[in-house]
């Protein structure tokens, strides 16, 4: 398609990488490659995609929902947030759902008692996190499972 070639821009060299991870998570989020703006966000998810869940973890070796979402933070946002559930909502102030921006972190109730699972908003409904069955992942807030359990939203402070 000749259109398509014209308006690539050539003031940029081609990163084929970058192209290819955009084009990865512009498919998972279902989204277009343009939408993909933080590389630095994909980057660390494509890195620890996968990773197995354990309880309390906090590396590669294993990970919770809280300790992935710390680790994200630090990474990727240069900020140093708790890695426990519970204190992380402390740790944001409450937002609309409808408000939701990439980074936000999202809290539900999977446990029956209280709030004990998070993960960081994406886009599109779309939000990472480290499931205790398939480990990091990103899944969708509209799941019925999500739907249900869901609590809140935070943007960290």
């Amino acid at each position: 398609c000749k259109h398509h070639q014209t308006s690539t821009k050539t003031s940029e060299p081609l990163n084929s990488s970058l192209t290819l991870l955009k084009k990865k998570y512009a498919e998972k989020l279902g989204v277009s490659a343009a939408d993909i703006k933080n590389e630095k966000l994909y980057q660390f998810i494509n890195d620890w995609y996968g990773v197995k869940y354990k309880y309390g973890g906090k590396d590669k070796a294993g990970v919770d929902c809280s300790g992935l979402t710390a680790a994200l933070y630090l990474a990727v946002y240069k900020k140093t947030i708790s890695s426990n559930t519970k204190d992380l909502v402390g740790e944001v102030k409450k937002i609309k759902e409808s408000d939701l921006k990439e980074g936000d972190l999202v809290f539900f109730n999977t446990n029956g008692k209280s709030i004990s699972h998070v993960g960081v908003y994406l886009q599109n409904h779309k939000f990472v996190h480290a499931s205790t069955k398939k480990g990091v992942m990103i899944s969708d807030m509209n799941e019925p499972y999500f739907k249900q359990t869901y609590v809140m939203s935070g943007k960290v402070k």
